[in-house]
């Protein structure tokens, strides 16, 4: 389960951690929204450090498609729905300075990016009004969207009845820009740490991260881990995990280049991928899709097949190069939170809830942390943080999350009453499987994964949740907030701050 852009990603300088060191900022977490927020941190003279459990990129950001882009599906349309063009346009001027951000970094760091126009098209009559919705709700917010005309509709590389289209944007390999970022962080003097798991974030008497490689002590913490592993404000509560897959597909013929994604169900997003914007320097093709909730899918695997059974069925393409998979939060007010954690005393500073936009979102948060740490005044600052700072939950926002924690509930019923009817000892698993059964009066996990049979505990140490074994990527995946974990029980992420306890 490599990702296309992680065929070959280069090396990046990391630093020893040296155990109670003291910097102005640590930032735990070196995807996107971390490195950037590094970047403009240690340019600006702050002694920074980031630590991240894996690689640079290790999660959704070196997992993405590479779409850079301010036409965002049915984005718009959903927010304007429930939400003043006030709020809707401060999203779109977030994203706006993220891709503007984004694409400069790019420039100047040598990253190459393509220009594209992206489509939010509607494959069949059911899906026209969504984007009629967004093309309203898009002109109403300031981008210069257009309806494509017939000849393009025709041209297209999948049966487009309708389709709004968004020119000049951008297509890039993902991994590329944030190595580059990386690199450049620390010419500029920041540490980055790498392979290093953070156990515990504190907030008194100062703040803390404590590290499976010693302490580090600072004047803020910002957490850039997707979703927040520390637990004040309830953010966990707030956001739904999300997980969609990719796949990709030697081009034996000639596609359009442009970026497509469907209005209507089931949801496919596609690019092409050619020597400036991918990793291999051969004609390429990106299909995505097979969305849901975290630990929800009766099989992941069998959601990947399909979508690459479709793609063979509907493209010009040879052999399969690629699979992949990716996890992003989409908060229930359909706009990410930004900002200072409550009860953290202006110290911790998190971002989360980019609905799978973060190449425009990520740069966007990094902008208003970095602007809030370095203490500028609001004159100073563009009028969207403070919109989307200050915005008002509506009746449609408690709905959403009063549904999604009503799901929550039972499906976290079900989970232990369906664990407690499998007792231990279980067959032992095939390869790739897992299975959940009662150990001891508690749900416990077995699974063969590289012709090693583990037992863990399959109840999420976060709150509760019995885990479900996910055939895809062979993790366990907590249903109810989203942690994952390998094999082993060893933390993937989510909110769980711990791993899962090993029974064998």
């Amino acid at each position: 389960m490599t990702p296309l852009w992680k065929t070959a990603p280069p090396a990046v300088t990391a630093a020893p951690l040296e155990a109670g060191r003291r910097h102005d900022v640590v930032i735990v977490g070196a995807g996107l929204t971390g490195l950037a927020t590094a970047l403009e941190l240690v340019r600006s003279g702050m002694d920074v450090a980031v630590v991240e459990r894996g690689a640079v990129g290790e999660l959704a950001s070196g997992s993405n498609t590479g779409k850079i882009s301010l036409l965002q599906g049915t984005t718009l349309s959903s927010l304007r729905r429930h939400h003043p063009e006030s709020l809707v346009r401060a999203y779109v001027e977030a994203n706006r300075d993220g891709f503007e951000w984004v694409t400069r970094a790019a420039d100047e760091l040598g990253v190459p990016t393509t220009e594209r126009t992206a489509y939010t098209h509607a494959a069949g009559a059911e899906g026209v009004a969504a984007v009629t919705e967004e093309y309203r709700a898009a002109r109403e917010a300031g981008l210069e969207v257009r309806l494509a005309d017939a000849d393009e509709l025709a041209s297209g590389p999948v049966r487009m009845v309708s389709a709004v289209a968004l020119d000049r944007q951008r297509a890039i390999d993902p991994m590329s820009l944030l190595t580059a970022l990386a690199a450049a962080f620390v010419a500029a003097g920041g540490r980055l740490h790498p392979h290093t798991a953070v156990t515990r974030v504190r907030v008194l008497p100062r703040p803390r991260v404590d590290t499976d490689a010693g302490p580090l002590f600072a004047d803020r913490v910002v957490l850039a881990t997707g979703t927040p592993i520390l637990d004040r404000g309830l953010s966990f509560a707030k956001v739904s995990g999300m997980r969609s897959a990719c796949v990709s597909f030697e081009l034996e013929g000639e596609m359009p280049g442009g970026m497509y994604l469907s209005a209507d169900s089931p949801t496919r997003s596609l690019r092409t991928v050619g020597p400036a914007d991918g990793p291999t320097g051969r004609p390429q093709l990106i299909v995505g899709g097979a969305g849901h909730p975290v630990g929800r899918a009766d099989s992941e695997r069998a959601m990947l097949d399909e979508l690459a059974a479709w793609a063979r069925e509907t493209f010009p393409v040879g052999a399969e190069t690629h699979r992949w998979s990716a996890q992003d939060y989409t908060s229930h007010n359909l706009v990410p939170f930004i900002g200072a954690m409550p009860r953290s005393l202006g110290r911790v500073r998190f971002a989360t809830g980019y609905a799978k936009w973060g190449l425009t979102n990520a740069p966007a948060a990094a902008l208003r942390i970095a602007s809030e740490l370095r203490g500028e005044k609001m004159r100073e600052k563009p009028t969207w943080m403070t919109v989307i700072g200050t915005r008002l939950t509506v009746p449609a926002d408690l709905a959403r999350g009063v549904a999604e924690n009503a799901k929550i509930g039972a499906v976290a019923a079900r989970g232990w009453a369906e664990a407690l009817t499998r007792s231990t000892p279980v067959p032992r698993p095939a390869e790739g499987s897992g299975i959940v059964a009662r150990s001891h009066g508690l749900p416990a996990g077995v699974s063969t994964v590289g012709g090693k049979t583990r037992a863990v505990s399959a109840v999420c140490p976060h709150l509760g949740g019995v885990l479900e074994w996910n055939d895809l990527e062979c993790t366990w995946d907590c249903p109810l907030h989203a942690s994952r974990f390998a094999p082993d029980g060893t933390r993937i992420e989510g909110p769980a701050a711990t791993g899962l306890r090993r029974l064998g």
